[in-house]
């Protein structure tokens, strides 16, 4: 006999998440007895990198790789509107930007973003490779135009883009940023580079968003299979926070981004729609970490009515003292006092 809405722990979303997951034969601890003992809060993060992305507004457009912080006037709108929307359903989004967005004339959208209450953190100046280890290799900008470098190493291109756009934010918005997220990720994160968990100790960094986990990716085109999501599910499982043996906390972003889903594998919105909702439930069923990774200059496209920052928000209204939707720093904050 089925409980009642009234007396179950699950809101009729969840359990319709249950049926969802267990339909496609998708293993996760929704599926387990609601007798088990009740997790710690789970956190949820909406992360925004403010950035142009290759392939958008339409597919063989690359020369944003180039202008990265070249935000168009869609991208723009698209931020704020998603800003305000997270707002009024009581979350935030924690944006990441890219230092040459200040170079623009208006940035009064990014301040408004700002005095909503919305984190911002830093994303390197020119959207650097921080894996690099030769200066040409650091941005297809400096590829094109060598000349931009200066004879600087590697290293140095790194810690300048990063101290630019924290001077940048300083003086365009008033503001210090609020942690560091790589442009791009990588599944190992920033572990065996003691180099540069130390560079962001040193330049007052306290967390970093750098890892990316592994996962199955569905073919171009094709309706992501039980296999795909349950390769997600596993991922997002692996991407919780962990600390450095210096001290940096490391914040891995959630899979799928909308990278992976729309430019790479060309999903429909409802199979994004699907995998977050499942991974979202995951994440409160385990009391655990989700830091959903997205791109408005993706998302303006495929996703123009902001419904999964709306799924979200309602996932967690519905959880109650379950989940929380929370920036980055909030994150770091519960791996820190963990480890004291």
């Amino acid at each position: 006999m089925l409980m009642t809405e009234k007396h179950s722990p699950y809101t009729r979303r969840s359990f319709m998440s249950i049926l969802t997951a267990s339909a496609y034969g998708i293993r996760t601890s929704l599926t387990r007895s609601a007798e088990t003992s009740t997790p710690k809060k789970a956190q949820i993060a909406i992360t925004f990198d403010l950035e142009m992305s290759r392939q958008y507004p339409k597919r063989n457009v690359l020369e944003w790789d180039f202008q990265k912080g070249n935000l168009n006037p869609e991208t723009k709108a698209y931020s704020l509107k998603a800003a305000e929307t997270a707002k009024e359903s009581g979350g935030l989004i924690h944006f990441f930007c890219v230092g040459r967005v200040l170079e623009q004339k208006d940035v009064s959208w990014l301040k408004k973003i700002s005095e909503m209450g919305h984190p911002i953190g830093n994303h390197t100046y020119d959207h650097v490779n921080v894996w690099a280890t030769k200066p040409q290799q650091t941005q297809f900008r400096f590829q094109r135009s060598p000349w931009l470098l200066g004879g600087k190493t590697a290293e140095q291109v790194i810690r300048q883009n990063i101290r630019l756009t924290t001077e940048a934010m300083k003086q365009r918005l008033g503001i210090e940023p609020d942690g560091f997220r790589t442009p791009g990720g990588s599944n190992n994160a920033l572990n065996k580079r003691e180099d540069l968990q130390k560079m962001l100790l040193a330049e007052g960094f306290q967390w970093v968003s750098s890892g990316y986990p592994q996962h199955k990716y569905s073919h171009p085109k094709e309706e992501p299979t039980q296999e795909i999501y349950q390769s997600i599910l596993h991922a997002q499982q692996t991407a919780q926070p962990y600390v450095y043996p210096t001290g940096l906390i490391e914040i891995p972003m959630s899979p799928i981004s909308d990278v992976g889903a729309f430019r790479s594998s060309y999903w429909k919105l409802k199979y994004f729609l699907k995998s977050v909702e499942l991974c979202v439930q995951q994440a409160i069923e385990q009391g655990g970490v989700f830091d959903f990774l997205c791109h408005p200059s993706i998302m303006y496209v495929e996703d123009p009515k902001f419904e999964t920052i709306k799924l979200i928000c309602d996932l967690v209204n519905q959880a109650g003292n379950r989940a929380e939707i929370v920036g980055l720093s909030d994150i770091a904050k519960r791996v820190s006092k963990k480890q004291n």
